[in-house]
Formats: structure tokens, C-alpha cells, sequence
């Protein structure tokens, strides 16, 4: 063989065809198909596995709060924070929490206080409305009420 055939036999096999680019697209595409729902599924998970561990930290803090300054209804979360309605700032044995971002779940929407509790559990209810922010839902949507 003489250098000029070596040379076009060598170029010519140099990339792919246009056959063996949309098979592996194809393939990529049924590799993404499968494995995306299962990764999103678990980050999913993830959060809401946080936020009930979130929701449990709060609820002790909270009767940290109740022990320190009595049941009020007029507290909200941010009284882990600051000084709540009818508590004096000097009095005010806060703050029950390190951070603003300790009020809020993985999705970013502020846990609620609800006194009293509408879960019959305790005297209140730590509450995250889930991804969406609306009571109800289902999966990464549900509520988690702590404690």
C-alpha cells in the first residue's frame, strides 16, 4: 500500500457516521429516560426526610419557648427568632434557634406555628406545607406536622 492509499484509508474512518451518532443519542436518551425519575425521586426524598428532621428541631425549640414564656395563640415562628407579642424584648429569653434560615424548609417556604394544634398531638404544631407551600398534597407536595 502506498502512502496516498494509507492516507485515505486513515481519513476516512476518522469520525463517526451519521447512523452511529443517533444510535448512541438514542441510547443516551433511553440511559436518561430510565435513571432521571429514580435521581429526582430521591432528591425528593431527601428534602422531605430534612424537613421532618427540621420540623422535630423546631418542635423543641418551640417548647423551649412555651416553657420560657407560656402558650400564647398569638405566636408565630418567628417568635423562635425575636421577641413575640406581649413579650417584653428585656424578658425575651431568645433567641431559640441559630438562624432565619432555621424557620424555613428545604423548599425554601417558612415552617408554620400553629397554636393550638390541629393535630391533637401536642398544644401546637410545627408544619411545612411541602414543595408546593399549600396544605395538602401528595409526595414531595404532602405536609409534614411535627411533633
Amino acid at each position: 500500500m502506498n502512502t496516498a492509499q494509507h492516507h485515505s484509508a486513515r481519513n476516512s474512518r476518522h469520525g463517526f457516521t451519521l447512523v452511529e451518532a443517533i444510535v448512541i443519542i438514542v441510547i443516551l436518551g433511553i440511559i436518561a429516560a430510565v435513571i432521571a425519575p429514580r435521581i429526582f425521586n430521591n432528591i425528593g426524598n431527601a428534602k422531605a426526610n430534612t424537613a421532618k428532621s427540621n420540623a422535630a428541631s423546631l418542635a423543641t425549640a418551640t417548647k423551649n419557648l412555651l416553657v420560657d414564656h407560656g402558650l400564647s395563640e398569638d405566636y408565630d415562628i418567628r417568635a423562635l427568632l425575636e421577641a413575640p407579642p406581649g413579650v417584653d424584648e428585656d424578658e425575651y429569653r431568645g433567641p431559640y434557634v441559630d438562624n432565619e434560615q432555621a424557620l424555613s424548609d428545604p423548599w425554601g417556604n417558612e415552617f408554620v406555628l400553629r397554636i393550638p394544634s390541629e393535630s391533637g398531638n401536642a398544644d401546637f404544631d410545627i408544619v411545612s406545607y411541602g414543595a408546593d407551600g399549600a396544605p395538602g398534597g401528595e409526595d414531595e407536595d404532602a405536609d409534614i406536622i411535627k411533633p
